[in-house]
């Protein structure tokens, strides 16, 4: 393990063949959980990458979290990383977790999955999460936004060609704007709360944008914050100001949702 902050545990579990580990301390609240769901373009990381980020907004919300490995592409490339979140999520309500005290919350890629899982969820009118913590979220595949060009220079993490290459390998085949592959094309109404942070240099900035506008469009309650000067998952830095300081903003946003749905 990556190292940890002082009383954290981590369990090892198995979800129906899905290797996950749940994060918390002796002050974490029971009954109440954040499915955190890693980043890495649908084909990098794990748990061992997002374990440090996943156990700092469990210190900063006081919230068990659930930190899964979803199928990566090319192997198994759309919609094997959207199954596997609707299988965890549905583990969880079978444990006696409700609805209402589930958070999905992911970067990145893990962002977009968030909310194309969602979509699912709602189309099949299922009990919907109580919100959707998106952190650099990656929504849109065609790589439409401006960012992608106005950005590529200044963002010191991602590479425009890059992205549209992974975009193209998780998709399989499939068309890079289909509404689950790319959640920034779908309908998002009925939506729970959206907690968006994106960085102003990075060149997923049009995706963060464009997900925060799409979602006020259809009625959703969006709280959008844009970190002057920051990159792509700042947040993940451990021991930056700013990246202490968002995880300190997820975790109160956090506490504030799960406060007003008892």
């Amino acid at each position: 393990f990556s190292k940890l902050p002082k009383d954290c545990k981590v369990e090892q579990i198995e979800i129906e063949g899905i290797y996950a580990e749940w994060i918390s301390n002796n002050q974490s609240v029971e009954g109440k959980v954040i499915l955190y769901l890693h980043g890495g373009g649908y084909l990098y990381c794990s748990a061992d990458t997002h374990r440090m980020l996943a156990a700092s907004i469990m210190i900063d919300s006081g919230v068990r979290v659930l930190l899964p490995e979803y199928r990566l592409a090319p192997e198994h490339p759309f919609p094997a990383a959207i199954e596997d979140t609707l299988t965890v999520y549905q583990w969880l309500l079978n444990q006696g977790y409700d609805s209402s005290n589930i958070i999905f919350a992911g970067d990145s890629a893990g962002g977009g999955l968030s909310v194309a899982a969602t979509h699912v969820l709602r189309d099949q009118y299922e009990p919907l999460p109580s919100a959707l913590v998106c952190l650099s979220p990656w929504v849109d595949l065609t790589s439409s936004g401006r960012s992608y060009r106005e950005n590529s220079k200044k963002d010191p993490y991602l590479r425009s060609d890059l992205v549209r290459k992974t975009a193209q390998q998780y998709a399989g085949g499939e068309s890079l704007d289909n509404h689950l592959i790319s959640p920034v094309f779908a309908d998002l109404s009925g939506f729970p709360p959206m907690f968006i942070q994106t960085g102003s240099i990075e060149i997923l900035l049009s995706d963060a944008e464009m997900l925060a506008n799409k979602a006020r469009q259809a009625g959703v309650k969006v709280h959008f914050k844009v970190w002057k000067g920051m990159w792509h998952v700042w947040q993940i830095s451990a021991g930056l100001p700013e990246a202490n300081k968002a995880v300190k903003e997820i975790g109160n946003f956090v506490k504030k949702t799960f406060s007003e749905s008892r």
